[in-house]
């Protein structure tokens, strides 16, 4: 091959890498390895509403709970896995992923009465730091 034709090769694998680095690491590299902050579900702006508070211990009326996943910014998350538990009564259906609303409904029902604690966590890791209390009479 010719000489010259080997330096402009060259030349041009250089200019090309060097094109290559300047664009895709025009910005910290962080912004590779970190999750996007908007992504993480946030504890404090997550809530738990609950509706009716006070419900007869039949095992037929149900409590329709419901978890709106925010992250810090109050933006909703949605197709989050929320997992409920609570103290007392069982739930139709656990584990539901959030809409995109960032809305997941649960229905909790007992036969005993007294009082349930409700928790919830957020993709096994988050926990909601609002709880609810819910009568069963």
């Amino acid at each position: 091959m010719d000489k010259k034709l080997v330096g402009l090769m060259l030349i041009f694998l250089l200019s090309f890498g060097l094109f290559t680095v300047a664009t895709v690491f025009n910005k910290p590299l962080t912004r590779f390895t970190r999750a996007k902050e908007e992504l993480i579900p946030s504890s404090q702006s997550s809530m738990l509403f609950a509706w009716p508070l006070t419900a007869k211990a039949d095992g037929n009326q149900a409590v329709e709970i419901n978890v709106f996943v925010r992250n810090s910014n109050n933006i909703p998350l949605e197709s989050r896995k929320i997992v409920l538990t609570s103290s007392l009564g069982s739930l139709k259906k656990n584990n539901i992923a959030t809409d995109k609303g960032g809305k997941a409904t649960f229905h909790l029902v007992s036969n005993t009465a007294g009082i349930a604690n409700v928790t919830a966590l957020i993709d096994n890791q988050v926990e909601i730091k609002q709880q609810l209390t819910i009568k069963f009479e």
